[in-house]
């Protein structure tokens, strides 16, 4: 097991700082987070980490936040120890969204079986449950569809089990990647193909539904490609961002030939289902 480096970041304000500096972070290879009163804690392999990495987050350089952190090495962790201990079901009307050690419970339409590692999309964020439950509501019977910034493989597995006709899981990130890998095979998911990579990958490619749930500056940065891979009526689902942000997606989105069909608010963060005419 690798040592790790522990930060204690003191983030003010709190909110949203807090989530801001966890996603970019998330993007700069740290691995696991947990808030704190003050702001949060993250780690990241020791041998993964140089200074150079805070030179990309851009919340550091925000004149809305004023941010401190510690730092000090760790002993290595058994972090699946870690994840049982905190890691608890995500219950819906429809779906539960469990871990391999959690008891089996049957009352559900759908069970997703995610086993907790560094990824994102354990079903707790709120941009998560806002895809999730948004997905429940959907008809994508023999469509074609899209998990772009994939982290577990929640919802790629969740339309797999809807009934895509085929779907597609694509994230940047290896752990991501590998993760997804290991819960397709524990929820003996059908008819999903893995990608390791970024939006240049969908070149040429096309789907009925696009969920891409990442950060703002990444889709702003990338919605002429998931315009470009959007059937005629097909849907784009947006989230990892805040309410305040919705203005400029949507200027953007409307640059890029989407109109909005649907929102969803829930604690700040936001949904936005956008369609391409």
């Amino acid at each position: 097991m690798s040592s790790y480096l522990e930060f204690d970041f003191k983030v003010n304000p709190p909110i949203p700082g807090t989530d801001i500096l966890i996603s970019e972070l998330a993007d700069a290879g740290f691995e696991s987070f947990e808030e704190t009163d003050k702001g949060c804690k993250a780690w990241i392999p020791a041998e993964s980490y140089d200074d150079s990495l805070f030179d990309i987050i851009a919340v550091f350089k925000s004149s809305e936040f004023h941010i401190s952190y510690e730092v000090k090495m760790i002993a290595p962790l058994n972090w699946n120890a870690v994840w049982e201990s905190s890691f608890e079901p995500v219950i819906t009307d429809q779906c539960i969204i469990r871990a391999p050690f959690h008891v089996v419970d049957r009352k559900f339409e759908y069970e997703v079986v995610i086993l907790p590692q560094m990824s994102f999309g354990t079903g707790h964020h709120e941009t998560t449950s806002l895809m999730v439950a948004k997905l429940l509501t959907m008809d994508l019977q023999e469509k074609d569809v899209l998990d772009m910034g994939c982290g577990t493989g929640v919802l790629a597995i969740l339309a797999s089990m809807k009934g895509a006709a085929k779907v597609w899981a694509v994230d940047n990130n290896t752990n991501a990647v590998e993760n997804t890998l290991e819960n397709i095979t524990l929820n003996k998911a059908e008819r999903i193909l893995v990608h390791k990579g970024d939006a240049a990958i969908l070149q040429g490619n096309v789907f009925h539904v696009i969920f891409a749930n990442i950060n703002r500056n990444v889709l702003l940065a990338d919605m002429r490609s998931y315009a470009g891979a959007l059937k005629q009526g097909g849907s784009l689902l947006l989230s990892g961002f805040f309410e305040t942000d919705i203005v400029q997606l949507l200027d953007c989105c409307g640059q890029n030939g989407l109109t909005e069909k649907e929102r969803a608010l829930k604690n700040g963060w936001a949904l936005l289902e956008m369609r391409k005419d």
